[in-house]
């Protein structure tokens, strides 16, 4: 997303009206769009379009507990959106000692 604002940005400087006026403005706007389209095409290669493989399949090579980190983080949200749902069931129910007993643990 980076990189597409970044070629968005020197789109938009080379439609600027002061392109029209300074020629060398011009010419270093021209360099910049180049390097933008470039480095865009570059990161498009590298990273692709977001589905599995590319980037995250060489950090999980390199850094083989980040996988295990999201499978433990993705396990943890799991368990306390169950463990919420328990907590919203007893707090609708009457008011009585067990129930505030289990609520409470």
């Amino acid at each position: 997303a980076m990189s597409k604002s970044a070629v968005k940005i020197s789109s938009d400087l080379l439609s600027n009206p002061l392109c029209e006026q300074e020629p060398a403005f011009l010419e270093m706007v021209t360099a910049f769009d180049t390097a933008m389209k470039r480095m865009d095409s570059f990161n498009q290669e590298k990273v692709g379009d977001g589905s599995a493989g590319g980037v995250m399949e060489s950090f999980s090579s390199v850094f083989p507990s980040l996988n295990v980190a999201v499978k433990r983080r993705e396990q943890t949200l799991q368990d306390y959106k169950r463990l919420q749902s328990k907590v919203e069931k007893y707090e609708e129910k009457e008011r009585t000692g067990p129930v505030l007993a289990k609520l409470h643990q």
